[in-house]
């Protein structure tokens, strides 16, 4: 694709947004202790807090005490001076879970585990740090075209191969799972650091904990201005879409039934609770959850299971389901999709399937072409359901003059450093989004011809929404 085309599409999808003030930064505590006045940063404002606090002229908070050693004195400080300066021997974070932590520096060699946390390390620019990484992400060529060479640690979800991580003598392993104490046991001298990645808030980002997180990591590996700046942009963005979606009228969303694509054996439909980064994908993007009303829905942290008779009465206006490329554990599932492919046949077959399923060929999503696979890729990747959030927009709102694969792009160029053509690679979305004459989104562009095809010939005989979309 040319530059002037990329730069027309992503003027475009700017465009189509209303307009939104900026966020400010302000509205999010960072989570590093030695920021007494709790704002978003560590600056002389909090040297100013902390003389106060220690004069007795103000009340110690929650993160004065710097160096936690229990007391709020001239230590905190002199250990607030080399944060700001770049210069201290350690750092006290509040990790993912909200628990204290601290961690030696410099940190200089880090084992990753999974796909959010390795493209992470690519925004921070830390990647020259990671020595090892597990069976996920060497799996992931496409997307970490170096980083799949690191040394590979294993299933770290499975089986953790504890001596293999030890012998690549790391600082840090940066997890995935928020379940730390086990493999803090088994690694004594290594910071095992749960950022928070996992915890994204896509309705209100500057108070995320993924937010926090990115921040975190930026203090610990020095690397504060490339956190700022993605943050900046991410939260920026996801503002941008908030301010769409909040002058839709609620009547007028469309009902959007999220759910893990079943295998053809399975009966049971599982549906995701509002704190997943899908359902949060759907409200994001002007859509209702089809779950809402559903106790499970804000009570579960992750899915749960519906029958099918519940989503015939719910009859939702579009169906959702998602497929995961490369789970925790390194597994490669079926259909493939992301990066690394370029047929969608796989995500074809699989929708056919559903749709061809007795209990659902009569929904009105699946008559009327509505039913949609989307990769895991656009979800558990260090957007953390922004750029899923954006072709779902799309989805809903076919009339938006709005092209996510410029969004989707400009990530891959500005922040991972990735230089893959969209137009040539990766399967993301199926059926695709139809942006013009030749031009689609979530598939590569080469297969228009043959999904026109598809389409004419389920017109004429009355095929599924995977025919129809």
């Amino acid at each position: 694709m040319s530059a002037t085309r990329q730069a027309l599409s992503l003027v475009l999808f700017l465009m189509t947004l209303i307009a939104a003030a900026a966020g400010s930064q302000t509205e999010y505590v960072l989570g590093v202790y030695g920021n007494a006045n709790l704002d978003h940063t560590i600056d002389d404002l909090d040297l100013k807090l902390l003389e106060e606090i220690i004069a007795g002229q103000a009340q110690p908070t929650e993160l004065s005490d710097a160096n936690l050693d229990g007391t709020v004195d001239g230590e905190d400080l002199k250990q607030v001076k080399m944060v700001i300066n770049d210069s201290e021997d350690q750092i006290s974070i509040r990790d993912g879970n909200g628990q204290p932590l601290t961690i030696k520096k410099p940190v200089s060699r880090i084992v990753v585990e999974y796909l959010d946390n390795a493209e992470m390390m690519e925004i921070l620019g830390a990647d020259d740090l990671v020595v090892g990484v597990d069976l996920a992400v060497s799996k992931a060529p496409a997307e970490f075209p170096d980083l799949c060479k690191k040394e590979n640690v294993g299933a770290m979800y499975r089986e953790p191969d504890y001596e293999k991580i030890l012998s690549l003598n790391p600082d840090m392993l940066l997890t995935f799972s928020n379940q730390t104490a086990e493999k803090q046991k088994n690694l004594p001298e290594v910071t095992v650091l749960f950022a928070g990645l996992y915890y994204p808030d896509l309705l209100d980002p500057w108070k995320s904990a993924f937010t926090d997180g990115v921040m975190k990591l930026g203090y610990v590996l020095d690397r504060e201005e490339s956190a700022r700046g993605y943050v900046d942009w991410h939260a920026g963005t996801i503002e941008k879409l908030i301010s769409r979606a909040a002058s839709l009228p609620d009547e007028a969303k469309p009902t959007v039934l999220v759910a893990a694509l079943p295998d053809t054996s399975e009966k049971a439909i599982f549906t995701y609770a509002k704190v997943d980064t899908l359902s949060q994908m759907v409200a994001l993007a002007g859509g209702r959850s089809a779950a809402r009303s559903l106790p499970e829905y804000p009570q579960s942290s992750y899915r749960f299971q519906v029958d099918p008779e519940w989503v015939m009465e719910q009859d939702p206006d579009y169906i959702i389901l998602l497929t995961v490329p490369i789970t925790y554990s390194g597994l490669v599932l079926e259909p493939q999709s992301g990066y690394g492919i370029d047929s969608p046949d796989g995500m074809k077959d699989a929708l056919d399937q559903f749709c061809n399923r007795t209990e659902f060929s009569q929904l009105n999503a699946v008559k009327g072409g509505r039913v949609h696979i989307v990769s895991g890729s656009l979800r558990n990747d260090a957007t953390k359901g922004l750029l899923g959030a954006a072709y779902l927009a799309r989805i809903l709102y076919p009339e938006l003059d709005l092209d996510p694969e410029a969004l989707h792009r400009q990530y891959l160029e500005d922040f991972l450093g990735l230089d893959l053509d969209l137009d040539e690679h990766g399967v993301f979305v199926y059926p695709p989004i139809i942006l013009g004459q030749g031009r689609l989104a979530g598939i590569p562009d080469r297969h228009f011809a043959s999904h026109l095809a598809s389409q004419e010939a389920a017109a004429k005989t009355g095929g599924s929404a995977a025919m129809q979309s």
